[in-house]
């Protein structure tokens, strides 16, 4: 008995059996229902992801015996002889092969007839796209108004190369690519039937392979079979579709983050070994640091990557405690070198050189924290004077005069007091909890700028807020505190218990300055240093005395 390949076995008879395509089947299901089955369908999609095998059950369930269903039966006679492409009603025409208007004459002259002994003639016109200019023109007139049994379903790769006059007179559907994690769960139907061994990871590298295609994946997933078969390993499908394991990726990342740069080298090494092209591996190394960048990046990555969820866990703790803009800069440096190795004679010196800059790159500090650091220089060492002052005079001149001091040398002789360090828990950990915060989820980081760290433990936080205030009941509804809850959790990589309590509840004790308070004491501490080193700048006194004038304000520029 001959083999039956498993694209062929496992396809799809019915609307409900169809994989990623369920806003197609509902809509034709909901045309069957009411009565509103239209005289011509347009099938459009990649290929593999189910126009022909659509056709093919509508065609069923517009001449099945049982009556015109939502489902053909699939047992009467029309179903089978459909089913195996024997019916005499329900065409099937190539429409590569087909191309001339003379094939174009012999449908439409064949079409007037009845059917012989179903409801509808049907014809199934594949590839349609690449019928002739005249071919279009000669069904044109057919197309429009068809006898009462005729129905034509027309299935393209290419929508865009058929005639405008063409499309105006069907019905369109777009077909999807599939899902990677629908394919995986199609996958794994198939190898429990067959009583296959396999892993997830390995239906996911089938998957993979098939690039949005159902078809494409059975077939990788039969040829696997065909190589290993009732037991399949990991490393098997890995060398047999050619893919770039997933654990080297993983390994190079960790050791770029690591900024090993021994590791990063050998594992270019062992790429060369393996034999994978360079730009290749390179490409799926991007896409890789792609992942990492959007898990990083927002709070539902599931909804954007066509990833497994045991992927999404595995990427999640590979970027760790990786900011974004450090995996966007790594990111960055790697598409360059890709976007160079169209030209370059030496790949692999090209990405061992990316590599290295990657692995010794220094992480960014966030713009909020190097603004407040420079306010504390400001605030807390003697500084130069600023170049120009402006001091509105209200002596004899009534203009205005600009004074511009020399640019000086020294420190001024008036150093302004260090501001009052805030209690323990403000700087280090909690600050930098915060800023995590703060790029995770903004508004609910401005919340916690407001609090009191109480007590800040990898495995317990206590924040307070002043009672009745608007801060202190937002970080007690229920969603935001669920929220903290996780972003504590996954900031400490272990469960942490977030408390939020009322300031007078917290204790008799001074409870330390919140982040917002200490912003706004810094703030205020720069403005009266700036304040007494203008009044006791010697040009200063010397104009305001000569011009017997005042300064109204200060402004810096």
């Amino acid at each position: 008995m001959s083999y039956e390949v498993l694209a062929r076995k496992y396809r799809p008879q019915t609307f409900a059996g169809l994989t990623g395509q369920e806003h197609v089947s509902r809509t034709l299901q909901n045309a069957i229902d009411t009565g509103r089955v239209a005289h011509a369908f347009l099938f459009s999609g990649a290929r593999g992801v189910g126009k022909t095998s659509t056709a093919r059950i509508l065609a069923k369930a517009l001449n099945c015996e049982q009556g015109v269903s939502l489902e053909p039966c699939n047992v009467c006679p029309q179903c089978k002889e459909i089913t195996d492409g024997s019916s005499t009603d329900v065409f099937e025409i190539d429409g590569a092969s087909n191309t001339g208007v003379d094939d174009v004459r012999e449908l439409r002259d064949n079409s007037r007839y009845l059917p012989s002994h179903s409801r509808y003639k049907i014809y199934i016109i594949d590839e349609v796209h690449m019928l002739s200019t005249n071919a279009f023109n000669a069904l044109l007139k057919t197309l429009e108004e068809p006898p009462p049994h005729v129905k034509f379903i027309f299935a393209t790769t290419e929508p865009h190369k058929l005639p405008i006059t063409i499309l105006s007179r069907c019905q369109r559907f777009d077909f999807k690519r599939v899902p990677l994690i629908k394919i995986v769960g199609r996958l794994r139907e198939i190898a429990d039937q067959e009583g296959i061994v396999i892993s997830d990871a390995a239906l996911a590298l089938v998957a993979r392979k098939g690039d949005g295609s159902m078809r494409d994946s059975i077939t990788c997933f039969d040829q696997v079979l065909a190589f290993c078969g009732n037991t399949v390993a990991d490393e098997d499908v890995a060398t047999l579709v050619g893919v770039v394991d997933r654990r080297l990726l993983a390994e190079l990342s960790s050791a770029v983050f690591a900024g090993n740069t021994q590791g990063a080298l050998e594992g270019v090494r062992r790429v060369d070994a393996f034999g994978y092209n360079v730009r290749q591996f390179t490409q799926e190394l991007i896409i890789h640091f792609r992942n990492l960048l959007i898990i990083r990046s927002v709070p539902k990555p599931g909804e954007i990557l066509d990833l497994a969820e045991a992927e999404l866990e595995e990427l999640r703790q590979q970027a760790g405690e990786q900011s974004a803009a450090d995996i966007q800069r790594r990111l960055t440096l790697l598409v360059k070198a890709e976007g160079e190795m169209a030209h370059a004679s030496f790949p692999r010196l090209l990405l061992e050189m990316a590599l290295l800059k990657m692995a010794n790159l220094q992480p960014v500090l966030p713009i909020q924290q190097l603004l407040d650091r420079i306010k504390h220089l400001e605030t807390g060492i003697a500084q130069t004077t600023p170049e120009l002052w402006s001091a509105p005079a209200t002596a004899q001149q009534s203009t205005p005069r600009n004074i511009a001091p020399p640019r000086q040398e020294a420190a001024a002789a008036s150093v302004a007091p260090a501001p009052v360090a805030p209690a323990g828990g403000v700087g280090g950990g909690w600050e930098r909890f915060v800023t995590f915060c703060l790029e995770q989820k903004p508004a609910l980081g401005a919340l916690l700028e407001h609090g009191s760290p109480l007590a800040y433990a990898p495995d317990r936080i206590e924040i307070g807020f002043p009672e009745g205030s608007y801060y202190l009941t937002s970080l007690q509804d229920v969603d935001n505190k669920k929220a903290v809850d996780a972003l504590a959790a996954l900031y400490m990589h272990q469960p942490t218990v977030v408390k939020v309590v009322s300031i007078t509840a917290a204790g008799d004790g001074a409870s330390p300055c919140s982040l917002a308070e200490k912003k706004k004491h810094d703030e205020e501490q720069r403005r009266d240093s700036i304040q007494r080193e203008v009044n006791e700048h010697p040009v200063v006194q010397e104009a305001l005395r000569v011009l017997g004038g005042e300064i109204v304000e200060i402004k810096e520029l």
